[in-house]
Parts: C-alpha cells; sequence; structure tokens
C-alpha cells in the first residue's frame, strides 16, 4: 500500500506520463523506467468516436487560448504551462522548444489514459470512491486550519523545546465537562489555596496538606517501603511533556512566582517555576548506584556511606568508572553494560538525577549524589542538542497534530468561518433541551425520539439551517464521548462540538469551490489512482502475468543480450617453480584420465599443502593468464603470474550466446512493459480524437 500511495503521488504530484515500466504490483518496490517515447505532435484531429463520459472540468474563462482539445475536454494554454513550470526541475527558467515539445506529448498521453479509464468506468468502482475519499481526509487537513496560528503554534514550539523547566503544583480535580457549580467549587478552592502561599506558606507544605495529586504525599504501598511524597514537585520537563495549558502556564511563570489557576483536562492547577535552565535534549548516562536502605537504619546507611567514600577514592587513584560499577552497583540490569542506561529527557528521571547531569561535560563522573532510591555516581557519556529548526520543523509539526494544541488553531479558523458565513443561533431552542436532561444521558443511552417535538432552527449560517431534530440525532450519537455525570454539562459540551462539526463539515464541502490549489490537488490524486489502476491492468502486472508473451518477447530480444566468448579453465597454483615443473605431467596425465582436477588437488596435497586450485568460467579480461593461452581444450604450460608458478587447464571453450531467460527476466519485463506501454499508447490515439492548436503552442515559445 505505501508503494501505491507512492506512485500515486509520483504521478499527481510529477505528472510522469511517459512510458513507465514497473515490476510486479506485489509488496516488492516497483522498479520504474521512464523511457521517453514522443512522437510527432499531431495537428489533425483523429476521427475515432470518443467515450462520453470525461474528466470533470475547470470552465474555461473567455479569451484563453485552448492548447489542446481531447473529445469534450479543454486545455488551456495556461493550465498547460502552469503544469509544465510545476514539474520543471531544471533551474533553467527558459523553455526550450524540445523540451516542451516532449512534455506535449507526454501530456497527450497521460489525457488519454485517464480518459480511457473513465470510458470503462474505473471512477465508478467502490474501490476507487473509497481510496480517493482517504486521500481527500488528508489533503482537507491543511485548509482547515488557521495558518498563522499554526505556524505561531510551530515556533512556539522550538523555541520551548530550547528550555527545561523545574515546577512543583497543587491539583483540584474538575471535569472538563463538570457542571458550572462544580466548577466554581474547585475555582473557590483553588484560590483559597493559592491565598495562602501568596500569604507567605510553604508551597511544598500546602501541596502535600491540600493538592489531589497524589504524589504529593507520602505513600505506603503493601510489601513495599514507603514513597516520600514529592510536595508538588514534578522535576524537569520541557515542550510536548505536559498538556498544554499546563506547559504554557509553566513556560509564562517567572522563577519563583506562583502562576494563577491553569485548567486542564485534570482539573485546577497552581504552578510554581523553580528553575529554567537550556535544554539537555536528549542524555545518555551510565550510572553507578548504591540502593537506599530502609528509613531509620542507621547501620546500614553507615555502611553505604563508607562505600561512597571508597569508590571515590578509588576513582581519584584511576580505577576505571566500568570496573568499578561492575563491582559495586546495585543495578544489576545496567551493571553488566558498564552502568549505561538509555538515552532519555529531562522528564524521564527524579530531579535530583537531573539537576547533576545540567553541569557535566562528555566522560565526567559526578559527585555521589542522593536521590529517593539511593546514591549515585553518573557518567556523561554523550548528548544530542536541539536540532535547527529546519530540523526539528516535521517532528513539531506531527506532535502539534496530535496534541490538544492543535484546537488553538482550529478555534481560530471556526470563528474566522462563523463571521464570514454570518453565523447565528438561537440559544433558547438550545436551552430546551436541558428540560431532557436525565440519568440516561450520564448512562450513555439517551435516544433522539425524546426530543421529537422540538423542531426549532437552532443555527443559521451560509445557506444552511440546523434544527434541534439535527442536534437530537447528534446528541444520541456523541453522549458517550463525555464522562461527566451531569446531565446539562453533557449537553452543553455536545452543543459546542456539534457547532463546530458542522461548520467544519460545510467548509469542507466548499474546499473544490473556494480553492484553485485544493481542486487541483484533487483532480491529481483522482487522475493518478485512474492512471495507476489502468496502466497496472495494462501494463505492469500485465507483463508479468502474460507468460506466453514474455517468453515470445524474449525470442524477440534475445540476441540483444549475449554471454560473450567464454572459457571454463581451472588454475593450479604453486608456490615452488620446481614443485609445479615436477607435478606438470602428473597434472596432465590425470587429465587424460578424467580425473576431477579438485580431485587432483586431493591427491597432489596429500602429504603436505604444494598446490591451489582456482576454477571458473573466463571472459577477455579477466585473467591475464588465461587469456595468454590459446582458447581450446588443453593443458597450458607452466606460467609465472603474480607470486605464483600456474598451470591452466582448459575444459570448455564457450562461443558467444544469448543468455537464458532466468538470467535476465527482469530486464525482459522491464521491456516487456515499454513494449505495451507503447502499443497502448498508440491504439489511445487512434481510438480518442484530440487536436493541438500548433499557432498556441508556439505561443509558448515565442
Amino acid at each position: 500500500m505505501k508503494t501505491k500511495l507512492f506512485v500515486i503521488m509520483l504521478l499527481a504530484s510529477s505528472l510522469i506520463f511517459g512510458n513507465m515500466a514497473f515490476a510486479q504490483k506485489t509488496n516488492q518496490t516497483k522498479k520504474t523506467t521512464a523511457t521517453k517515447t514522443a512522437e510527432t505532435a499531431k495537428t489533425t484531429t483523429k476521427t475515432q468516436d470518443a467515450s462520453t463520459q470525461t474528466t470533470p472540468q475547470t470552465p474555461v474563462q473567455q479569451n484563453e487560448p485552448v492548447l489542446i482539445t481531447i473529445g469534450n475536454e479543454k486545455v488551456t494554454k495556461a493550465e498547460f504551462i502552469a503544469v509544465y513550470m510545476k514539474n520543471n526541475t531544471s533551474k533553467d527558467s527558459k523553455i526550450k522548444k524540445e523540451d516542451l515539445q516532449e512534455y506535449l506529448e507526454l501530456f497527450i498521453n497521460f489525457r488519454l489514459k485517464v480518459r480511457e479509464a473513465e470510458n470503462l468506468k474505473l471512477d465508478t468502482a467502490s474501490s476507487f470512491i473509497t481510496e480517493l475519499a482517504g486521500y481527500r481526509k488528508q489533503l482537507t487537513q491543511p485548509f482547515l486550519i488557521d495558518k498563522e496560528v499554526n505556524d505561531f503554534l510551530l515556533e512556539e514550539a522550538y523555541e520551548r523545546s530550547k528550555w527545561d523547566v523545574r515546577a512543583s503544583h497543587i491539583l483540584i480535580r474538575i471535569d472538563q465537562d463538570a457542571s458550572p457549580k462544580d466548577t466554581l467549587i474547585a475555582w473557590n478552592k483553588i484560590t483559597n489555596i493559592r491565598k495562602r502561599i501568596t500569604a507567605g506558606e510553604d508551597f511544598g507544605k500546602v501541596a502535600a496538606e491540600t493538592s489531589e495529586d497524589p504524589s504529593a504525599r507520602n505513600q505506603v504501598v503493601a510489601g513495599r517501603p514507603p514513597m516520600k511524597g514529592n510536595k508538588g514537585d514534578l522535576g524537569y520537563f520541557s515542550v510536548f511533556d505536559m498538556v498544554y495549558p499546563f506547559e504554557t502556564g509553566a513556560y509564562t511563570t517567572p522563577i519563583g512566582q506562583i502562576s494563577l489557576p491553569v485548567r486542564t483536562s485534570f482539573g485546577y492547577h497552581l504552578i510554581k517555576v523553580t528553575d529554567k535552565k537550556s535544554s539537555l535534549g536528549k542524555i545518555q548516562v551510565a550510572h553507578l548506584l548504591l540502593n537506599k536502605h530502609a528509613e531509620g537504619n542507621s547501620a546500614d546507611s553507615l555502611k553505604n556511606i563508607a562505600k561512597v567514600k571508597e569508590i571515590q577514592e578509588k576513582l581519584k587513584q584511576g580505577v576505571s568508572f566500568e570496573d568499578l560499577v561492575k563491582e559495586y552497583s546495585d543495578d544489576k540490569g545496567s551493571a553488566a553494560k558498564g552502568g549505561m542506561l538509555p538515552w532519555f529527557g529531562p522528564n524521564r528521571m527524579v530531579p535530583e538525577f537531573v539537576e547533576v547531569i545540567y553541569g557535566l561535560k562528555k566522560n565526567d563522573v559526578s559527585a555521589p549524589t542522593l536521590t529517593m532510591y539511593g546514591w549515585h555516581f553518573i557518567k556523561l557519556i554523550d548528548y544530542k542538542g536541539v536540532p535547527t529548526y529546519d530540523d526539528s520543523k516535521n517532528e513539531l509539526k506531527m506532535k502539534i497534530s496530535r496534541d490538544i494544541r492543535s484546537n488553538k488553531s482550529k478555534d481560530v479558523f471556526i470563528a474566522r468561518l462563523k463571521k464570514e458565513y454570518k453565523f447565528t443561533e438561537d440559544v433558547k431552542a438550545f436551552e430546551e433541551f436541558y428540560a431532557l436532561a436525565d440519568t440516561s444521558l450520564t448512562n450513555g443511552n439517551w435516544k433522539a425520539l425524546k426530543a421529537a417535538n422540538l423542531k426549532k432552527p437552532m443555527v443559521k449560517f451560509a445557506d444552511k439551517s440546523f434544527t434541534q431534530t439535527d442536534f437530537a440525532e447528534y446528541l444520541e450519537k456523541h453522549q458517550g464521548d463525555s464522562k461527566s455525570d451531569d446531565a446539562k454539562s453533557i449537553i452543553r459540551s455536545r452543543y459546542i462540538k456539534w457547532i463546530e462539526d458542522v461548520v467544519i463539515e460545510y467548509e469542507d464541502s466548499q474546499l473544490s469551490t473556494k480553492h484553485k490549489e485544493f481542486r487541483d490537488l484533487m483532480k491529481e490524486y483522482r487522475d493518478g489512482i485512474l492512471l495507476f489502476e489502468l496502466t497496472d491492468q495494462m501494463v505492469w502486472s500485465k507483463a508479468v502475468k502474460d507468460s506466453v508473451g514474455l517468453k515470445d518477447y524474449y525470442e524477440d530480444i534475445k540476441l540483444n543480450y549475449q554471454n560473450p566468448r567464454r572459457v571454463e579453465a581451472s588454475i593450479f597454483k604453486f608456490k615452488d617453480e620446481k614443485i609445479a615443473r615436477k607435478n606438470f605431467k602428473t597434472i596432465n596425465k590425470l587429465i587424460a584420465n578424467g580425473t576431477n582436477p579438485a580431485d587432483i588437488v586431493i591427491q597432489l596435497n596429500k602429504k603436505v599443502q604444494i598446490v591451489e586450485l582456482e576454477s571458473g568460467t573466463y571472459v577477455k579480461g579477466d585473467n591475464s593468464v588465461v587469456d595468454g593461452f590459446e582458447w581450446k581444450k588443453g593443458v597450458s604450460d607452466v606460467v609465472y603470474a603474480n607470486g605464483d608458478y600456474q598451470i591452466v587447464y582448459m575444459d570448455k571453450v564457450l562461443e558467444m550466446s544469448p543468455k537464458p531467460f532466468n538470467e535476465i527476466k527482469g530486464i525482459v519485463i522491464s521491456e516487456y512493459q515499454n513494449y505495451l506501454e507503447k502499443e497502448w499508447i498508440k491504439s489511445l490515439r487512434a481510438k480518442y480524437p484530440y487536436k493541438v492548436d500548433m499557432d498556441v503552442f508556439n505561443s509558448i515559445i515565442q
């Protein structure tokens, strides 16, 4: 599927319309061979009947000269030039007659193939409709956002990626779709907590007392030592490590200050920023760990401290870090690899561990560092800093598209559409739904029939009107999208989402009318899919499946692919001239008796190795010794070459002959595809009438 998409995009965006030879349409990568097949430009109209079904046309503007007419399809001079320049890869902007003539022929071939696909009704097949719809969904995305906001988000994300922030927080949980009453209760809680802190109370102490993030307090898990609470300290993090509103709160709050309440999908947060450093990027370290022992066990703690001092002393003496890891580290998983840990970002480790790394250079070993896990010695192995903006751009775009911050672009876009389409809503018609709010909504089994008597218009924009019935049907379908236990909140949140959906759906339906770029893209993809499917039937797969035609074609072209004259020979190589000459007669005799050269070598090397054998099929130029003798069956004299005394036995002389089919099957398929392509184009040019206005064509060159 990935291969097919690549080819369709190639066809759609590059308009490579010439002969394209492809290997099998399988999961293997298709090997393309584009060949130039420009024929003499046709100025006369063909007389065959044309298909009545043609490509959807863009209206031709008045006084715009038509260059090509294919049936009732007209391609204007401006349209042809635009396509040509889009696909002109040459840096020379000057249009050359030869290039333009060749491209004209390729363009005609392309349009004729699409016409044939339409004539065969490939564009009505359910598979085609489904596939094109899938591509359309992808193509619409850049047209359904606010580009300026998107660019801002991209630049914002990159700037934030340059910094690591350390922050603590206090959380009061509240669902996104909570009722106004519950939301107000949560708001009052978080504002009262903020007053305590701004009045002078310690943030960590208040976090441990009030935060609804359980990690703020000590936690006891059965069978494990107590886990000390972090008092709200989240450690270091960077862009995309936190939900977007929290991230924004952290990056916009000065060090040492407390943010105003920040609303996220988790609830309300107070954020205290405690540090901000230039980004570590991605880092790789090795560490030596001495496990932290049970709280209050002073004997174990003293043993660890003694080990820490012992390790420090050995490091001073020059003992390698890796040897000390193997001897001392309690992290057995990493100890076998010299303490090496996988690459990580600052948010993956506890803050005490990360903070030490900021001050290290490559191959530095840190002073002993105490974390909740024990004592660490940390060695910085390598780091990858923040990439350039251009190198980061694609990855950041992908992350933004999957992140809630992308809603910011959508919200601005929808607001602009509402203004453009003069959006109005009847708030009273919406509020009538509150009377239908009951537990069936919170249970997810509310039915649109409950609103059978509600039929008023609710929303109007452009030439559209959406009624209470429309919203009731939407509410039934999407009620389960909310996790709220308040029925009225579900109605309100679904109503907001419904408005967004209907506005975007309408805009989606207008893209081809409003945006020429989108219209052209859709046409290119449509034609690309049709061209792919039909070319596969007529050329690519046909060449592979037509075994009889393929063999016949091989017979036609086999003389173009011949093996040169060659010889099958065995070369006996001796290091000593006397030994070589002494065994010359023996080799001759054994060969005359029909002994295989490999067996001769075994006999000669029975007591001690005196000879080596090289065997193969040689053409002129492969081996100077073989080239030096007349090519005929027999044994040569002893000759010295390349440090050896050599005796050559020529077994068979093979005259020039065609290469067997299996040896050049791939080449034959490729050439057969080219042949089928040429024959197909001939038939299409005979089948469909077309005309080129040469005066218009010449005006392009002029």
